[in-house]
C-alpha cells in the first residue's frame, strides 16, 4: 500500500465547476464533476478511474479494428478536468491502459500530453486488472493501493469487511451506471455510486461501457437505503436515490 507523504492544502470552495455535485465520502468533502472526475478540495486531489487508454490499439493487436482515436479523446477530457480544478495530486484508479502493453507502445505525442498534464503535480497510477504491472516511461508512481487523507483508493472494491462496512473506500473497476425515467423515456447514464461510506467511480474512458447498479456484481457493496447514483449528464450531475432508479 502506498502512503502519500504530503501535507494537505487548505480547504477551497466546492462547486468549482458548473453542474457539479458536492457530496461526502466518509466525512470527506468531494465534488462530482459531469466529465467523470472526482475532486477532493481539502487535499487538492483529482480522481479518475478506468481510463482504458489505447483500447483501440489493444483490439487492433488482436485483429479487431476500432477507430484509433479513443486515447486522444479521453486525454482531452482529462485535460479539461485538470484545467478546471488545477489539482495538486492526480490519482487514476486502475485499468489506466486496456492491456499490459498499452503504456509501452503509447505514441510519443500522447506520452508528451500526459507528461504535460502531470508537470508540477503528484501523479499516482493505481494498478488494475487490465494493467497489473504498472506503467512504462510515464510520470508518477504505480501502486496497488493508496491510503491518504482518511480514504483508501484501490481499483476493485473490497468485500473483506462485509456489507456496508468498508468505510472510506473509493474504487473503480465496475463502471457503474443507472437508469432513470425522464420525459417519458428511459435514460441510462454512467454514475458515481456512493452510500456515504464507499464510492465507486464511473469509467472515464470514452470506449468504456457501464454496469447497472442493480447487477449482481454490485451486491453487497452498498447500503441501499443511503445509496445515491450521481449520474453524468451532458453539463451537470443528476443525483437520484437508489430506490427511485429503474430496475
Amino acid at each position: 500500500m502506498h502512503r502519500l507523504g504530503l501535507a494537505a492544502r487548505s480547504t477551497v470552495p466546492t462547486g468549482l465547476g458548473s453542474g457539479t455535485e458536492d457530496i461526502l465520502v466518509h466525512g470527506v468533502a468531494a465534488v462530482c464533476d459531469p466529465l467523470g472526475g472526482l475532486y477532493l478540495p481539502d487535499t487538492g486531489m483529482l480522481i479518475v478511474s478506468d481510463l482504458h487508454l489505447e483500447k483501440g490499439a489493444a483490439f487492433a493487436r488482436r485483429g479487431m479494428m476500432l477507430p484509433p482515436y479513443d486515447t486522444i479523446a479521453t486525454l482531452n477530457i482529462l485535460a479539461a478536468v485538470i484545467a478546471r480544478y488545477d489539482p495538486k495530486i492526480v490519482v487514476s484508479l486502475g485499468d489506466n491502459f486496456h492491456d499490459r502493453r498499452g503504456s509501452e507502445y503509447l505514441p510519443e505525442n500522447l506520452r508528451a500530453l500526459i507528461a504535460d498534464m502531470a508537470r508540477g503535480r503528484d501523479w499516482i497510477w493505481i494498478n488494475g486488472n487490465h494493467d497489473p504491472d504498472g506503467t512504462t516511461d510515464l510520470p508518477g508512481t504505480s501502486t496497488d493501493e493508496l491510503f491518504y487523507g482518511g480514504l483508501i483508493f484501490r481499483h476493485e472494491p473490497s468485500l473483506i469487511s462485509g456489507h456496508g462496512k468498508t468505510r472510506g473506500e473509493i474504487a473503480g473497476h465496475l463502471h457503474p451506471s443507472a437508469t432513470v425515467r425522464r420525459r417519458e423515456k428511459s435514460v441510462r447514464r454512467a454514475c458515481f455510486a456512493c452510500d456515504g461510506d464507499r464510492l465507486v467511480m464511473p469509467a472515464f474512458g470514452v470506449l468504456s461501457g457501464g454496469l447497472d447498479l442493480r447487477h449482481r456484481a454490485m451486491q453487497g457493496l452498498f447500503n441501499h437505503d443511503a445509496l445515491v447514483a450521481h449520474l453524468l449528464g451532458r453539463d451537470r450531475i443528476y443525483s437520484v436515490r437508489y430506490g427511485s432508479l429503474l430496475g
